[in-house]
């Protein structure tokens, strides 16, 4: 397909005005989810071994060095 016939199929879907929003609804560009890259740690930034539970937020290596001072008793 040349870059002239999708100019034309663009005009031809933006005079349908249903046609033109579902194919914007199906083409958008798509969210981020919860990959790795997303989380990072707070304390370090680090991407891996992310601990977010208790929405803490920190990856392990952080986790284990402030464990008590987060408010852990016992850990090890």
């Amino acid at each position: 397909m040349t870059y002239s016939e999708h100019t034309k199929v663009y005009t031809q879907l933006k005079n349908k005005k249903v046609k033109w929003k579902k194919f914007l609804k199906h083409n958008a560009p798509k969210k981020k989810g919860n990959d790795p890259g997303v989380k990072r740690c707070s304390l370090c930034g680090r991407i891996g071994g992310h601990v977010g539970k208790y929405n803490l937020d920190v990856c392990r290596q952080c986790f284990r060095e402030n464990a008590r001072a987060l408010g852990f008793k016992k850990y090890h």
